[in-house]
This record gives C-alpha cells, sequence and structure tokens, in this order.
C-alpha cells in the first residue's frame, strides 16, 4: 500500500515510518522538522520504498498530488510537549488546528478518499475522574486561559474537523486517541518523562518529579503503538470510529522514577518539584490517565511485545552507549 505519513520524522512518526517499510508499505513522509530532527529518518533515507519531504502541510504545495497516491494518510503532524505547548501557545493553534483542516480540504477535493489515522491524544479526556478513560467518556477541560489546555483544545478541533468530513465528504477517518508513549528517539527537551528520568539517573543527578509523584499513567512503547496504528487502519471496523491507542499497565510516576534509579543502579535522589515552579503557571494535572482498551481489542488482535520493564532497559543501553560516544 501507498502510506503518507505527515509528520513522519518525529518520534512516533519515525517509527511509524520504519514499521511500514518492514512490512512492504510505499512510504513517503513530510515534516516541517520543528523540535524534531532528520537523525530520526536518516537510516531509512536509503530505501528505494521510501521519500521524504521538509515541508509544512500548512503551506505545502503539493499536498493535493501526495494525497492522490495515497492508500493510507497518518496524520501526526502537530505540536507537542507541555513545555513546548506553554512556549509557543499560537504555534500549538496555528499547526495543529490549521494543519488538520488544510488536509482534510484537500482529501475533500480529491475523487478517491484514501483512509486517513488522525492523531489526537488522551489529553483530550481533560481532568476526568475516571480511573479507566472509555471512548464514550465526557471530556472535561478546565479554564481556557491555562495555557496547556491549548493542546487538548487543539486536539479536539482536529477531532470535529475529522467528522465534519467522514459526515460530508464521506471520507473515511478514525480517530486515534493515544496515550502515553515512550521508547528510542524521544526527547526530553519538551517535558517527556521518561527520557528526563533516564538522563537524569544515568548521570546520578536528581531524579525531578513534578508534583507528589502519585499521578498514574500507562506507558506503550512505540514499537507497539506503531504496529496498532497500522493494524488499526486495515480494518473496515475503526472507519468513523474513535478509539484509544496505548498500554493495558499502569504505574505512578514515582514508581516510574524508582524503577529508572533501580534499573541504572543509581545513587540519584527523587526530587519532587511543584507544577508552578516546573510550569511558571497554575497547572491542572491529569491525576489518572489509563484507556480502556475494550474497543481497540474488538477490532485487532491486541498483544504487547514490550513490557515497561524492557523498555526502561532498552532505554538506559541506548542512553549509555549515547554518552560514551559524545
Amino acid at each position: 500500500m501507498n502510506i503518507l505519513i505527515t509528520g513522519g520524522a518525529g518520534f512516533i512518526g519515525s517509527h511509524l515510518v520504519e514499521y511500514c517499510l518492514q512490512q512492504g508499505h510505499q512510504v513517503k513522509a513530510v515534516d516541517n522538522l520543528t523540535g524534531t530532527t532528520l537523525e530520526n529518518i536518516r537510516p531509512f533515507q536509503g530505501n528505494p520504498n521510501f521519500s521524504f519531504t521538509e515541508a509544512d502541510i500548512v503551506t505545502w504545495p503539493v499536498l493535493g498530488e501526495k494525497v492522490k497516491w495515497a492508500d493510507i494518510i497518518f496524520h501526526l503532524a502537530a505540536i507537542v510537549g507541555v513545555k513546548r505547548v506553554l512556549k509557543d501557545p499560537v504555534k500549538v493553534i496555528t499547526t495543529n488546528i490549521g494543519g488538520c483542516e488544510r488536509l482534510f480540504s484537500v482529501i475533500g477535493e480529491a475523487k478517491v478518499k484514501p483512509r486517513v489515522m488522525v492523531a489526537s491524544s488522551s489529553m483530550v479526556y481533560g481532568s476526568s475522574e475516571q480511573p479507566i478513560l472509555k471512548e464514550g467518556d465526557q471530556l472535561i477541560i478546565q479554564s481556557t486561559a491555562q495555557g496547556h489546555w491549548s493542546y487538548a483544545i487543539s486536539k479536539l478541533a482536529d477531532e470535529s474537523t475529522s467528522f465534519a468530513y467522514f459526515r460530508e465528504k464521506q471520507i473515511p477517518i478514525t480517530i486515534m486517541r493515544i496515550f502515553n508513549t515512550v521508547g528510542p528517539r524521544q526527547k526530553g527537551d519538551y517535558g517527556m518523562v521518561m527520557p528526563t528520568f533516564i538522563h537524569q539517573a544515568c548521570r546520578g543527578e536528581p531524579i525531578t518529579i513534578y508534583g507528589d509523584g502519585s499521578q498514574t499513567r500507562s506507558f506503550c512503547d512505540v514499537r507497539d503503538l506503531v504496529r496498532l496504528m497500522e493494524a488499526l487502519a486495515k480494518t473496515p471496523k475503526s472507519i468513523g470510529q474513535v478509539v484509544n491507542l496505548g498500554h493495558r499497565d499502569v504505574t505512578t510516576i514515582k514508581d516510574l522514577a524508582g524503577l529508572i534509579k533501580q534499573r541504572t543502579k543509581s545513587a540519584s535522589s527523587l526530587e519532587y518539584i511543584p507544577y508552578t515552579e516546573a510550569y511558571g503557571e497554575a497547572f491542572d494535572d491529569i491525576h489518572a490517565r489509563q484507556p480502556d482498551l475494550s474497543k481497540l481489542a474488538g477490532m485487532i488482535d491486541l498483544h504487547f511485545d514490550w513490557t515497561l520493564t524492557a523498555t526502561v532497559d532498552d532505554l538506559i543501553l541506548i542512553q549509555r552507549n549515547t554518552e560514551k560516544n559524545i
């Protein structure tokens, strides 16, 4: 199949490129390289089934041509990461919402409509107090004056845009609500917790936990996630559906720090930092973020190859090899 991936040089996007090439697909990727690096996809650039374009999909002049070529489009292009969202709130809106609308307006003009897999986020559940989050749950967004909610709002806008074009233009869409994803190539620069903790532990620095560390997350290895994404794109059952994507297992942030400290045999201390100090403004964190995966399990073969410990060990090895080569 012909697959177009927007945001294809990013953390998840580059792994999706890799997996789709392994499955024998023809892959084209586009990315404006803001907040990411060409190094993520450099290993695939010699593959005759792969091509990459540095461009912004909001203004990319040949987007229509690429849409006509594609059987499946994975729309991942977005600004992500809490710290980056707080730093560039206007860019969040123009990129996340504007990019999605431009993509669908171009697809709407095409005679043959490709499958469109739209990356949303568990952040859209907002401050829900449900222990396990289901696709049909009420979405609770707090004051829009708090900058970090702009990301969730942009993703909700993308979901609404997708369904509008699904109903009016019969574009076969699937909304992927992606929960916390970890793995190789993820950077801690914009607030990603696992690479930050591993970097700190390997250097013997204090492991900085925002809040009291009791907040829970379900971490899914990106190499499992992209396999699930590709399988979901191939089943007609997912058309016109919102589907949670993530891992079943749950851990607290404090326990994650403890696990990383144990696996690195680090002498690092655990340092707790108030949200206001970490982000410079009032911050309503989502305390529990665990996906209900029953809908996903009814559509595809749901299994996981990576445990949290295995992912942590792999990332520790990568971090230590990187530091040796510096």
